[in-house]
């Protein structure tokens, strides 16, 4: 399994009206652990642009727990639990180090477009061969 627990720290301009971090931010929130998982398995996205794929977001769900506020530390774990065949699913939990509460749970799916034809694909061998030694 592939796991990456990053540290966020929510800015003023996350927050909404009411004071909590405004729900879109988690998606953000999420791609900032995903990027940075991704980037220590020597596969940040530019290298798989490079290589002539795109990975975008197929499916997106959240469920929330606790609202999470202004100031607070949050830890964004990012978790590839299965060896990818087709789709890349990717579990994200985002917890309060300050209040030790869960605040969002959820994942996202990507998938492989090939850039020249524009037709998704597998994953290309050299995302693969970065990620099986954790499996």
């Amino acid at each position: 399994m592939l796991i990456q627990r990053t540290d966020i720290r929510v800015r003023y301009a996350d927050t909404d009206q009411m004071r909590f971090v405004y729900n879109g931010k988690y998606f953000e929130y999420f791609e900032v652990g995903r990027t940075e998982m991704m980037r220590e398995k020597g596969l940040p996205y530019s290298l798989i642009e490079k290589s002539g794929y795109r990975m975008p977001v197929r499916e997106a769900f959240l469920k929330f727990k606790n609202p999470a506020y202004y100031d607070e530390l949050l830890e964004v774990e990012t978790r590839v639990e299965k060896l990818p065949e087709l789709k890349v699913h990717i579990d994200h939990t985002i917890r309060s180090k300050d209040r030790d509460v869960v605040i969002v749970e959820g994942y996202i799916e990507l998938i492989f477009i090939d850039m020249e034809s524009g037709k998704p694909v597998r994953p290309p061998e050299f995302f693969m061969r970065a990620i099986k030694p954790f499996f």
